[in-house]
């Protein structure tokens, strides 16, 4: 099955057109024709059946013939991570993370970030690919980078939790989490959070976890911690 996302389509739509990008990959790519079925998602939980009542490159027509509200996942997940230096390392995790399964994601600007300025447009194409890929009807919220220091200031539902390289007590990230609930975790850049950053995020109230004995890249780091929440829900 190939899933297609449209955010403009609600439970109450009966028919739609696909873009000129779109309508000319469904009939010229796919060589869909009318009276075809399509499965489409708007990213907010609803999957849809519609079948092609106009099949031109630059304009196809559908209408919807069945919808369904899918049942989200049974927890929250947010990573706020700072952005890597090489843009392809910090694509890779977003769509890994989204195939996992992810709620939210924030790129944070850390005192030892190397790259500071990101393309949210190109991003977002990547999450909603990967949702598309993964057969989700869930689009995961990506948001707008933020500095460190005014993120972690704000109030968050269920944990908090900071994954640093550090010498200092802290917790297995898997001893820590807990299912059915909401998780927020923070991963740094490639040179780490600094010490006043950690000393900061504890004082707001995250807990110190590692995420086992080897040093990991950033977004290998954020992965684990998504792959280890998605774990623990199953």
């Amino acid at each position: 099955m190939q899933l297609f996302y449209n955010p403009h389509i609600s439970e109450a739509t009966e028919s739609f057109t696909f873009d000129k990008e779109e309508s000319r990959h469904i009939i010229k790519v796919l060589r869909k024709s009318v009276g075809d079925l399509l499965q489409i998602t708007n990213g907010k939980g609803w999957l849809f059946t519609a079948e092609i009542t106009m099949d031109a490159i630059k304009k196809c027509e559908a209408k919807i013939v069945e919808k369904e509200q899918q049942k989200p996942f049974d927890y929250n997940l947010h990573i706020a991570v700072a952005p890597t230096k090489m843009n392809d390392r910090f694509e890779w995790f977003l769509e890994k993370a989204t195939e996992i399964g992810i709620t939210t994601i924030t790129p944070i600007i850390c005192d030892h970030s190397e790259r500071k300025v990101i393309k949210l447009d190109r991003f977002e194409k990547i999450v909603q690919s990967a949702m598309k890929q993964s057969l989700q009807s869930y689009l995961p919220t990506l948001n707008d980078a933020i500095p460190f220091s005014e993120f972690i200031k704000r109030d968050f539902e269920g944990q908090t939790l900071i994954a640093h390289c550090e010498e200092q007590d802290k917790k297995s990230l898997k001893d820590c989490i807990k299912s059915k609930t909401s998780v927020t975790i923070l991963i740094g850049p490639e040179g780490d959070f600094s010490v006043k950053e950690i000393e900061s995020a504890i004082k707001n109230k995250f807990i110190p976890v590692t995420l086992g004995e080897t040093r990991l890249r950033t977004e290998t780091a954020a992965i684990v911690a998504c792959h280890s929440v998605a774990f623990i829900n199953e």
